[in-house]
């Protein structure tokens, strides 16, 4: 069956199935190519007549995970320029009804609104639109030119959001009641999103999940990207804009090899901490500052916020590749040293997991850094913030995978057979059930189901059973206290 819906561009054409209509791949902006390359985006071009909104649109160019790795998190390829859209899963015949917009993953060079595990339909079944974003990734989202607009590809998120703000009523949803949530990269914009004067207001919550308000480029550092990516390509910076899509992805995935081989200080900046060369940049215009300082002084006042993330994050950098087993006592110490962590931490790690390989320690401390310490200090800087951990282990890998990086995701959307290759064959429909419901009722009141954190530092766990706890490792949370 067929719903049509008039959009600020147009009419599109939606499909419709056991009560849920979606409309797949609509501009929210123009294509971001020809005139409009390297520029804020721009209205989408309106259409006469009825656009059919059945297929995912186009997606960002982007290079893919390389093996192991994209057997693991496998991508979807669109082709075409028109990536700038959204795809609209909501009740048939809703009205206003909670809105969800999901801002994908994939560190800021990979990934789409076209995944299958990011199917929208389980929120919508139970009274949700949801919306999916597609952005600029990499050089063409976040390269900063002389003289250029820096994040371009927050700017396509706050485009999508103004979107949604004037259309999303025609869809049943309620622009009144909107919830950002996004995942690793994605829940990185979003510490930005609360952080920048251009978003304020288009939405009501937020959920990130796996990533917070620290990981950001300084101008000087992201000047100087640019000038390595322009000595890539053999080019100057002012041709840079010249040069093709695909063969910026070349050079940033050059860059990436650069910098994991020879990390050094002097060089990349804070890009030898993650080897993530593209990355929110703090411009003082577009992001006036880093997201957890904004933050804490109120960017964010009015917005609720649900933060968390898995209990082995690292693990799905470190395990697929073999790098978890071969990892030593020396390349821990290292690790540690290198962030800046007190000589005697590792003890407490060591007593959290005894007899614990290197390697899995390695992970655990990874995590907290990247990961579990900028969720807590994003709770910590936000007064009423949810916090949670996702804690079920994956049998994939012989189990060494553990409680990985995004492996919650298909628990969340309700969509484990899609994510398959992160959950197994049988993961437990019930825990599904427990965690996609805490996010709708999150979306609908601002209410997960459990006790802010607080100084009681309440964090709702979801693994083999659901519980509350109180500072979970509050020994190893601590030791990274006046860490940055």
């Amino acid at each position: 069956m067929h719903l049509e819906v008039k959009t600020t561009a147009g009419k599109v054409r939606g499909r419709t199935a056991d009560g849920v209509a979606r409309f797949l791949g609509i501009p929210y902006a123009a294509a971001p190519f020809g005139a409009n390359r390297f520029a804020p985006p721009a209205p989408a071009l309106a259409w006469d007549g009825v656009r059919d909104a059945w297929e995912h649109g186009p997606t960002a160019p982007a290079p893919g995970y390389p093996p192991p790795m994209d057997r693991i998190l496998p991508a979807v390829v669109v082709p075409g320029e028109e990536c700038l859209n959204v795809n609209v899963w909501a009740p048939e015949a809703a009205e206003g009804a909670p809105v969800m917009v999901w801002i994908h993953g994939g560190a800021f060079v990979n990934g789409s609104n076209s995944l299958p595990t990011y199917d929208g339909t389980a929120f919508a079944r139970d009274g949700v639109v949801l919306v999916g974003v597609n952005y600029r990734l990499g050089a063409e989202g976040f390269l900063l030119l002389p003289a250029g607009t820096a994040n371009l590809g927050l700017l396509d998120q706050v485009a999508a959001l103004r979107w949604v703000q004037e259309n999303i009523a025609t869809f049943g949803g309620d622009p009144g009641n909107v919830t950002v949530f996004g995942e690793s990269a994605g829940a990185m914009s979003i510490g930005s999103l609360l952080a920048m004067p251009a978003a304020d207001g288009l939405f009501r919550r937020a959920v990130l999940q796996s990533g917070g308000g620290h990981h950001v480029l300084s101008a000087a550092t992201a000047a100087r990207i640019a000038g390595y990516v322009a000595d890539e390509v053999g080019v100057s910076l002012k041709e840079l804009p010249q040069v093709p899509p695909q063969r910026l992805v070349e050079a940033q995935q050059a860059l990436t090899v650069q910098v994991q081989t020879a990390p050094d200080p002097a060089r990349w900046g804070e890009v030898t901490a993650n080897a993530m060369v593209y990355e929110p940049v703090v411009d003082g215009d577009v992001l006036p500052d880093i997201p957890i300082r904004r933050i804490a002084s109120g960017s964010a006042s009015g917005v609720d916020l649900l933060v968390g993330s898995t209990r082995d994050e690292h693990r799905l950098f470190l395990a697929p590749s073999g790098a978890m087993d071969r990892a030593t006592a020396t390349v821990l110490q290292a690790v540690a040293g290198r962030y800046g962590l007190p000589g005697d931490a590792l003890d407490e790690y060591r007593a959290v997991r005894p007899g614990a390989s290197p390697g899995v320690l390695l992970s655990d401390v990874m995590t907290d850094w990247f990961f579990r310490i900028p969720a807590i200090r994003m709770a910590e800087a936000h007064p009423g913030a949810y916090v949670y951990e996702f804690d079920w282990a994956s049998p994939v890998l012989d189990g060494r995978l553990g409680s990985c990086h995004a492996l919650e995701l298909g628990f969340v959307f309700d969509t484990l057979r899609s994510a398959s290759g992160l959950v197994g064959q049988e993961p437990p429909q019930e825990l599904a059930d427990a965690m996609h419901r805490a996010w709708v009722a999150f979306a609908t009141t601002g209410d997960p189901g459990w006790e802010p954190y607080g100084q009681e530092r309440s964090v709702r766990r979801f693994g083999t059973t659901l519980e509350t706890v109180r500072d979970p490792r509050g020994a190893t949370r601590a030791i990274w206290e006046g860490i940055r």
